[in-house]
C-alpha cells in the first residue's frame, strides 16, 4: 500500500463560486449518479472534511457534552459495522452493491446510540446535517477536467487518500473513475 496523502484544498471559486456548474443528476441513471457522488467525494474531500468541521464546530459550541456523545456514537456504529462487514463474505458484497443503505445503517445504529442517551437532536444538526450538505453537493456539482484526471490518477494508484480509503472501508472501490 502506498503511502496517504491528503488531497488539495480545492479554491472556493472552483467548489462553490464562478467556476462551479451544478445541475440536478437524472435519477433514472442511478449508476451515473453514484459515479459523480463518489467522484466529487475524492476531488472535493479536503473541502467537505472543512466544511463538516465548521458545522460540527458550530453545533459543538453550543453543545459541546451531547455533541462528544454523538461523535462517540458515531465512531461506535461505524466501528461495529466495518468490523462486522470484514468478516463475512456476504456482508462484504451487500457492502460493494448497496452504498446507501450500508451509509442509513450506520447512521440509523448511530442514531440510536445517541437516542439511548438523549441526544438526537444534537446528532441530526453536528452529525447528520454535514453529511447532508456534502451529499448533496457531490450529488449536484458538475464534474470538470481537473476532477476527472485527479480521479483516474487515484483510480490507478499512483496516491491514495483518506475519501479513497473511507469509501473503500465502505464497499465502493474506486472503479467509478470515468
Amino acid at each position: 500500500m502506498s503511502e496517504v496523502e491528503i488531497a488539495p484544498l480545492r479554491g472556493l471559486d472552483d467548489f462553490l463560486l464562478e467556476q462551479a456548474r451544478f445541475q440536478v443528476p437524472n435519477v433514472k441513471t442511478p449508476e451515473r449518479w453514484v459515479n459523480r457522488v463518489l467522484n466529487n467525494l475524492l476531488y472535493y474531500q479536503t473541502n467537505y472534511f472543512l466544511s463538516a468541521c465548521v458545522i460540527f464546530l458550530i453545533v459543538g459550541v453550543m453543545n459541546p457534552a451531547q455533541m462528544c456523545v454523538g461523535f462517540i456514537s458515531m465512531g461506535i456504529a461505524f466501528g461495529i459495522f466495518i468490523y462486522i462487514t470484514s468478516y463475512k463474505y456476504e456482508l462484504r458484497g451487500f457492502k460493494r452493491d448497496h452504498p446507501l443503505l450500508c451509509l442509513i445503517a450506520i447512521c440509523g445504529m448511530g442514531y440510536f446510540f445517541v437516542y439511548l442517551i438523549g441526544s438526537v437532536l444534537v446528532f441530526l444538526f453536528g452529525i447528520a446535517l454535514p453529511l447532508l450538505v456534502i451529499l448533496t453537493h457531490a450529488s449536484l456539482r458538475l464534474r470538470n477536467i481537473k476532477n476527472k484526471l485527479s480521479n483516474k490518477i487515484e483510480f490507478v494508484g499512483l496516491k491514495r487518500t483518506p475519501m479513497g480509503i473511507l469509501l473503500e472501508a465502505l464497499g465502493q472501490d474506486q472503479e467509478a473513475g470515468s
